[in-house]
């Protein structure tokens, strides 16, 4: 599979804090991709560094390329060519995205016009069509409304319908069903699935939920304090995941088909950024861990089954859970 984005070596600092600690990272063409991970890991930071939407105070440095052509240091103008032409992103408050002064149409045609150049009826006409392709009923009544005259979930079918204007090779959803009901958080994954289906776009969907990640996915990436610690397909990780924090992860999921006992939380908390450990920064929570994980920090090395792991001391192989199974089918 050829490669649309590389990511090498990202790194990010806010205020001489480092919170991305060189993070490698490619997106196929069509590929779906989740990012997984506790608030905090650096999964939507990554993505805003990468299109240059942090803001001044930000030190990033690594490399970004889409087909061989490096993004980051390069111009504002030729960023913008990139930003919603090449590559959209939709955000998980579609309330605060969208403008609530402005009417709905105005702004997909705007999308439309800066993006493709449409203008007048031609705009519009594209307008109502990315409307009716994200499942906006009556979309032709319902153009010249206001963002507060859509419910929760229709406002951000019309951000999906933003970030297709520009016809992207790349869509980056960053927890678009978080503020959403059950019921609005699957048409909106199953709107995912379709749209990738029919398009051929590339998708990367950034959640906490690894039941969602699971129906969107076909590779996902788990990030740990700006570093990724695991990477492998969907049916190896839901299989067996290796990483304790991985494993922690699943644990601490509800069992679907059994008792109703008590959750395994991790324990500790997540490592403030200011005072990571010179070794793994798990350590503190893992039930793993050893004397030398505290100092000497694990690469992330590909194991024989072609799955990335940064670990001295991960879950052995033939470890499986049953609710990873249920997970994984959808129940």
């Amino acid at each position: 599979m050829s490669h649309l984005v590389e990511i090498r070596d990202l790194k990010v600092a806010f205020d001489s804090v480092q919170v991305l600690h060189g993070i490698d990272l490619n997106v196929g063409r069509g590929e779906a991709i989740g990012l997984v991970g506790e608030s905090g890991c650096g999964k939507s930071v990554t993505w805003l560094a990468a299109l240059g939407l942090l803001p001044g105070k930000a030190a990033v440095s690594g490399s970004v390329r889409i087909e061989g052509r490096e993004l980051r240091g390069v111009h504002r103008s030729a960023l913008e060519s990139v930003r919603g032409g090449r590559i959209a992103m939709i955000f998980q408050d579609p309330s605060s995205a969208l403008n609530p002064v402005l009417r709905v149409g105005r702004q997909i045609t705007e999308a439309v016009s800066l993006h493709r150049g449409l203008r007048g009826e031609a705009a519009r006409a594209e307008a109502l069509r990315l409307m009716d392709m994200v499942g906006i009923p009556d979309a032709r009544r319902r153009f010249d409304l206001y963002p507060h005259e859509f419910s929760g979930g229709q406002c951000q079918r019309l951000m999906i319908a933003i970030a297709l204007a520009g016809e992207p090779d790349l869509l980056i959803a960053d927890e678009p069903t978080t503020a959403l009901d059950a019921t609005i958080q699957a048409q909106i994954l199953d709107l995912l699935i379709q749209l990738r289906t029919e398009t051929g776009m590339a998708t990367v969907f950034i959640s906490h939920d690894l039941g969602a990640v699971s129906q969107v996915c076909e590779r996902v990436c788990v990030m740990y304090a700006g570093r990724i610690v695991e990477q492998a397909s969907i049916a190896q990780l839901f299989a067996n995941p290796r990483h304790p924090y991985t494993r922690g992860l699943f644990d601490a999921i509800p069992r679907l088909d059994g008792p109703r006992d008590r959750l395994i939380p991790i324990p500790g908390t997540v490592p403030d950024p200011r005072y990571l450990a010179a070794g793994c920064a798990f350590a503190p929570r893992c039930p793993n861990a050893a004397a030398y994980c505290d100092f000497q920090r694990p690469a992330l090395d590909t194991l024989a089954d072609g799955r990335h792991l940064a670990c001295f001391n991960p879950v052995p192989p033939a470890n499986s859970l049953p609710v990873r199974r249920k997970i994984l089918e959808g129940v």
